[in-house]
């Protein structure tokens, strides 16, 4: 059965107000309203977060404090349990752990999830220390528990406490009128004919570019079953960069208090009092302006065993990283007609000179043999790369359903476009990327690109996260087309500018 939706959770049951990626998403979103309302107005919004928020205990002495003006770091604490499972006996862990850092300074806002199998060492709430997975802290000592192991093992404070809920989430996407995803490859389960230890979360969502709203959204965001935590946790990432991506302030400022109102609901924080409420969302606003920086926790599996693991080098430098996180910018700004700006694009595309990359080989026969069908169903010109990944192949992630989609996107006001999506396996569990092309010639997707390059005659625009590609894209007076990179970013710079060079129409 469907939870309800307009009814949040009632408190004090005992379960984690659940799903991370609600209170990042809201918070960054409806924390937009500050600075421009009244100051009547903005006690108001205040007020709200008090009085239909719920407040953890026991975590005021254990969170750090910020110097006025300062960046703050904030713990988002989710569950994979849902609303129904409440009733559920047994101790619940936190199944996604995003440490979220506000920076205005920097000009960027770091995201950063913690694989929930991390072997940690936690310690106990009676004396001593536990090993075991980090998600286990929620079960011994709930979120005081989760919020000192987490600084135990980073050594970086942190400032705020966020638990959320799934129900908040599908909520907020569906005010927010949806949001339009790129959506790598085909995720699919069904549970007919399933005993029951085979069943789980239903899903049925195709690959390609196209609107998800609330409970696709959640579904989304919450598989895991044919992939790992790592990959999840960068379809969370993603997903919340993209949502970001298109809301402007004003479309936000209409529905201000009734998205705090979904935040306060759904969410339980250690925000209580009007100046830190005040300090916190003034910061969100500011934050809200700057792009999403997204860093990778690089931890490895443990041979033999269900824990992933991390050395203290590579912690040492994801957590510098983290607190030192720079927007993608620049020498490869679009315009910047810099000395710098200009010697970076030469570099870049002296890196590209005649010869594939490593890792790429010619693959023309089959992508024209998976594109021609599609090209069939279309008015759009289709294009295919003539390269690929020598690792991995065509495929859409599930064994009955091809690995080129042709459909209809439509946008915002349902206008229909001619679409398709290619998909291609890394060979690497959950690691997909794909070409995808549209008659709809200024998807949200391809707002504020981070450089443009020139090769074989065509003007591409380049998107990176940091320093990798994550999207290089190609417009021609009948569509746009892109590449996609993994949602890891897997492929390198030049593996995708191969691709993204090597797309070919069908026919020609």
């Amino acid at each position: 059965m469907t939870p309800d939706l307009d009814k949040p959770p009632r408190p004090g049951l005992g379960v984690v107000k659940k799903a991370a990626l609600a209170g990042v998403l809201i918070v960054l979103l409806t924390a937009a309203t500050v600075s421009s309302a009244a100051l009547l107005e903005v006690d108001q919004l205040v007020d709200i977060v008090r009085t239909q928020g719920e407040a953890i205990p026991g975590v005021k002495n254990v969170l750090d404090d910020v110097p006025d003006g300062g960046p703050q770091t904030v713990l988002v604490i989710g569950s994979d349990r849902r609303y129904q499972d409440r009733k559920v006996k047994g101790a619940a862990r936190s199944d996604t752990l995003i440490l979220v850092r506000m920076d205005p300074e920097r000009g960027v806002t770091a995201v950063m999830s913690i694989p929930r199998d991390l072997k940690a060492q936690i310690p106990l709430p009676g004396g001593g220390v536990a090993t075991d997975k980090i998600n286990a802290a929620y079960s011994l000592g709930g979120p005081n528990l989760t919020l000192r192991t987490v600084r135990n093992l980073l050594g970086i404070p942190i400032n705020h406490i966020v638990e959320v809920n799934f129900n908040g989430f599908q909520r907020a996407v569906n005010r927010l009128k949806c949001v339009y995803v790129d959506v790598d490859r085909r995720y699919y389960h069904s549970n007919v004919g399933l005993p029951p230890s085979l069943q789980y979360a239903e899903i049925d969502i195709k690959p390609g570019y196209q609107k998800l709203c609330g409970s696709q959204s959640l579904d989304y965001v919450r598989y895991r079953h044919t992939d790992s935590d790592f990959v999840r946790a960068a379809r969370q990432q993603d997903f919340l960069r993209q949502a970001k991506g298109q809301f402007s302030l004003s479309s936000i400022l209409g529905d201000r208090k009734e998205l705090l109102g979904i935040f306060s609901r759904y969410t339980r924080t250690d925000l209580r009092s009007r100046g830190p409420i005040l300090k916190f969302l003034k910061l969100a606003f500011l934050a809200s302006k700057n792009p999403i920086r997204e860093v990778k926790f690089p931890a490895t599996d443990v041979a033999g065993g269900t824990y992933v693991d991390i050395s203290p080098a590579a912690l040492e430098e994801t957590v510098g990283e983290f607190l030192n996180a720079k927007a993608s910018g620049g020498a490869r700004q679009t315009g910047d007609k810099s000395k710098a700006a200009k010697k970076a694009r030469k570099t870049q595309r002296r890196k590209q000179a005649p010869g594939l990359p490593p890792g790429i080989i010619p693959d023309k026969e089959a992508a024209q043999a998976a594109a021609v069908p599609a090209a069939a169903k279309l008015q759009l010109p289709v294009y295919y790369p003539a390269v690929r990944l020598a690792s991995g192949g065509f495929g859409s992630g599930e064994r009955d359903y091809p690995a080129v989609r042709a459909y209809t996107l439509r946008d915002r006001a349902k206008n229909p476009y001619d679409a398709y999506r290619m998909v291609l396996s890394t060979g690497v569990a959950g690691q997909y990327y794909g070409v995808q092309g549209t008659s709809w010639k200024a998807p949200p997707i391809l707002d504020s690109p981070s450089d443009t390059m020139r090769m074989r005659g065509r003007k591409y625009e380049l998107f990176y996260d940091g320093t990798r590609l994550r999207l290089v894209a190609w417009t021609t007076p009948r569509g746009a087309y892109w590449v996609s990179n993994t949602l890891s970013k897997t492929l390198t710079n030049r593996q995708m500018l191969a691709i993204a060079r090597s797309l070919t129409r069908v026919g020609t």
